[in-house]
């Protein structure tokens, strides 16, 4: 539905060309590598945390602890993490990303990020400094509203 500001009705138009763009690259890179949605957000959170339990990765994916021990298991096989004991808590099991898996992580990022090469290599010199002006902008008036509820 059209708002009435004109600003904001192109700021939905180009969030969700760039979503449809990056996550289409996203999504067709994890099918190639035989990931589901759910392996490849559980390596995203050891890509951001370094470290982690299995419950830390089932609350970040909204799974149980069970779900996700299973799923991270796959990864394991695919040699992508390393599951082992947690010298902190012998219960408990520490997971990290093998260097397989960080390439994968990389891979992803860059297959996400490719059709924003490309249309940046469409653009003129003129327009690219327009861009960039309004992306600084956007970029710090973002920051200062930060992550709470609207």
């Amino acid at each position: 539905m059209p708002n009435a500001d004109p600003f904001t009705d192109a700021l939905h138009e180009w969030i969700e060309s760039f979503m449809h763009h990056s996550m289409r690259n996203f999504i067709l890179y994890a099918k190639e590598k035989g990931l589901s949605m759910s392996q490849i957000g559980a390596l995203f959170h050891l890509h951001r945390m370094g470290t982690c339990g299995v419950s830390d990765i089932g609350d970040d994916l909204g799974v149980t602890s069970a779900a996700a021990s299973q799923m991270l298991e796959r990864l394991v096989q695919q040699e992508l993490i390393t599951r082992s004991e947690d010298p902190n808590d012998r219960r408990g099991k520490q997971i990290i990303l093998t260097d397989r898996g960080q390439q994968t992580v990389r891979q992803a990022i860059l297959a996400r990020q490719h059709w924003l090469d490309q249309l940046a290599a469409s653009l003129t010199p003129g327009e690219k400094q327009q861009v960039l002006t309004a992306l600084q902008i956007l970029t710090a008036r973002s920051s200062q509203l930060g992550d709470g509820p609207n």
